[in-house]
């Protein structure tokens, strides 16, 4: 049994006493002691390195105190596995030195043995269970598909994905046909992730923001959908989608266990897009951690006095950034542990 279990009760829809608190990103580059590790090893060997990637996991539990932990790793380990080669460039951050642009490319990219190619993630997952000694949940994650197109066909990150979206609208069925092998490879992944004892999962649609309505429906939704259906028998599931308020009816109808929510729709928008009855998660602005501690209280006080305690996750409304002083992160988790 978790000892500290609010996160999945909020994920339940239960009566809580305060909400639950998290950030998306807690494991990184704020702490002092990341960025320690991060000079000694690079990007990928600390996400292949069960053992670091467990003392990172571990680090925001101890130092700052979140009600959940949420395994250090990347969206971009699914490609990886998937025989399109990934690099981590400083400055540039992700690099794909042979995008895929054809359905001749295709060829190359793979459905991969995920227990196999992926097996450091559960080693991850293994050891971060021991060293968590159920104190809290663990939270494993995947990339969204058309996010994971996004970087596979663009090769690097990108204001507007022009490449992939041009990849889509003029190939459409290799494009449909790269997107079903990312989903199955991400459905295989999620599931050994729960095997391994996640306790919920999360889906990040990171760039479904850069899609209209409707090529989102087509694009991007539809195969998250067929992620969910997948997981909910096994396990809690949330779905964030940055820029994504547009679809919030639809994924309040997904059998989603929570709604990741940015920091562009207001609590009200947010309850009444998606009919009031599902959990929801957010959505302070990143940015405004660099105001001072008292404001931060007061800013996140209000918060959950707008989205209410119940079914509700206090969060970001995206990752925590790099130059955030700890404790400006500290008085963002302890504002709602007191409220």
């Amino acid at each position: 049994m978790i000892k500290n279990d609010l996160f999945l009760r909020a994920l339940k829809g239960e009566t809580v006493e305060r909400p639950p608190v998290w950030m998306m990103r807690q494991a990184g580059r704020y702490l002092p002691d990341f960025m320690k590790l991060k000079e000694k090893y690079d990007f990928f060997t600390r996400c292949q390195t069960p053992e670091l990637a467990t003392e990172i996991t571990v680090m925001p539990i101890k130092q700052i105190g979140t009600d959940a932990a949420i395994l250090f790793s990347d969206i971009l380990v699914i490609p990886q596995a998937m025989n399109i080669e990934v690099e981590m460039k400083n400055g540039v951050g992700p690099w794909l030195p042979n995008p895929i642009r054809t359905a001749a490319d295709l060829d190359r990219v793979v459905v991969p043995d995920v227990a196999d190619s992926l097996s450091y993630v559960m080693q991850a997952i293994d050891l971060t269970k021991q060293e968590l000694n159920d104190e809290v949940p663990l939270i494993g994650f995947a990339g969204s598909p058309w996010t994971i197109l996004c970087y596979c066909v663009q090769g690097q990150g990108s204001k507007n994905f022009d490449k992939a979206k041009e990849f889509c609208f003029t190939q459409p069925e290799a494009a449909h046909e790269l997107l079903q092998r990312i989903t199955d490879t991400t459905i295989a992944y999620l599931k050994l992730k729960v095997k391994h004892g996640v306790n919920a999962v999360q889906v990040f649609d990171s760039w479904g923001g850069m899609l209209s309505p409707v090529d989102y429906q087509e694009f991007s939704w539809k195969y998250i959908q067929q992620i969910v259906d997948a997981l909910k028998p096994e396990t809690e599931v949330i779905v964030f989608g940055k820029g994504c308020w547009f679809a919030l009816g639809d994924m309040a109808k997904s059998g989603a266990s929570a709604l990741g929510v940015d920091w562009t729709c207001s609590a009200r928008n947010a309850r009444y897009l998606t009919g009031g009855n599902i959990t929801l998660q957010g959505n302070f602005d990143p940015s405004r951690l660099f105001s001072p501690p008292a404001t931060i209280k007061k800013m996140v006080k209000q918060m959950i006095d707008e989205f209410g305690k119940d079914k509700f996750v206090a969060n970001l409304g995206h990752g925590i950034l790099p130059n955030i002083p700890v404790p400006n992160a500290q008085a963002f988790v302890d504002a709602v542990k007191e409220y």
